[in-house]
């Protein structure tokens, strides 16, 4: 990606949105890290943690642990993208239908004879050509995110449906199963795979001049483009990796599941930005980390797991996940002012 560094304006401009990221210096103090983004959801992980070992005794089991993870996973992928779009002041609702079109369409083609990988690419070109269908609106038709993310949420999912009738696709081949429950030197493929992404994402955010471009978009889209960056292909290049991590959980999930489900993943747009905003990452863009995303995720899953656990309502686990959400967007509100 040939696109100019930002100069010394742009810089002036964003450098109260970035300087808490998690690219800046760390200071190894107790005052540097209570101003790093991950602080807060760090400890509240680590509470959430402390209260369920009380609460049950086998939150620590080994097989409580792997269950946790293999759940985490999907959701932690998909916040993965997430991150990348609200970094830049944005929004997807259109997450979960993307995840279920790719899964359900590379099922359909599994089931039908077509080579499973090339089943599986066509279903993460997909997700990709979604991913560019929102970047394009957003990015050079100026539409707002979250009218065009909900106008592609329901014609992902109307078309999903079509191409299943309603129905669930089953009878895949027996290996595809691998991506869902199978395990690489002790360690668990989804989880393995969520790691992966998450070490490329780090490495995109935090170690490449593309991930300055994105925190600088969310902290002052104006002065970033007056710098010279090229802000509508950045605004692309974001939604095109909300796409691909879409379907790259509809292929865990679908081998999960071994079949594909048109129906999958509804409400995982709440579930990924719930993540991303308890990792730390504000919702109004350019300030966050990856790291703080896959805490946020694993604190929703433990507490999933935990409140699961003690036998509470379903109903109720939402009351309280949503005051957790509103909790924790608060102290990303009160933290950036």
């Amino acid at each position: 990606m040939n696109m100019p560094k930002p100069s010394s304006s742009s810089s002036s401009g964003t450098s109260t949105a970035s300087s808490d990221t998690a690219g800046a210096p760390v200071r190894l103090s107790w005052a540097g890290l209570k101003r790093s983004t991950v602080f807060y959801p760090l400890v509240g992980l680590l509470m959430v943690c402390i209260v369920m070992v009380f609460a049950s005794n086998s939150f620590l089991s080994a097989a409580n642990i792997e269950n946790v993870l293999r759940q985490v996973s999907i959701n932690a992928i998909i916040a993965v993208g997430m991150t990348c779009v609200i970094l830049t002041g944005g929004i997807d609702l259109s997450v979960g239908s993307v995840m279920a079109l790719s899964g359900t369409l590379a099922a359909g083609l599994m089931v039908a004879g077509m080579n499973a990988v090339a089943a599986l690419v066509v279903g993460i070109a997909i997700g990709l050509g979604f991913g560019a269908a929102k970047g394009f609106f957003v990015a050079y038709a100026g539409m707002p995110p979250i009218i065009v993310t909900l106008a592609t949420m329901g014609i992902a999912r109307g078309l999903a449906l079509i191409y299943t009738g309603g129905y669930p696709i089953d009878g895949l081949p027996e290996w595809i199963g691998f991506f869902g429950s199978g395990k690489v030197l002790g360690i668990q493929a989804p989880v393995l795979i969520m790691l992966v992404i998450y070490a490329i994402a780090w490495v995109l955010l935090e170690r490449m001049p593309f991930g300055r471009y994105v925190y600088a978009i969310g902290g002052n889209e104006q002065a970033t483009r007056l710098s010279g960056v090229r802000v509508a292909r950045v605004k692309l290049i974001v939604y095109l990796l909300a796409g691909l991590t879409s379907a790259f959980a509809s292929i865990v999930l679908t081998a999960r599941l071994m079949s594909g489900q048109p129906n999958a993943g509804v409400g995982f747009e709440l579930d990924a930005i719930a993540a991303v905003v308890m990792g730390g990452t504000s919702i109004s863009g350019g300030r966050g980390s990856i790291i703080g995303t896959l805490i946020g995720a694993l604190l929703l899953g433990v507490l999933n797991n935990g409140l699961n656990m003690v036998g509470v309502n379903p109903y109720v686990q939402n009351v309280i996940k949503g005051g957790i959400i509103l909790l924790a967007i608060y102290i990303s509100r009160d933290r950036r002012k």
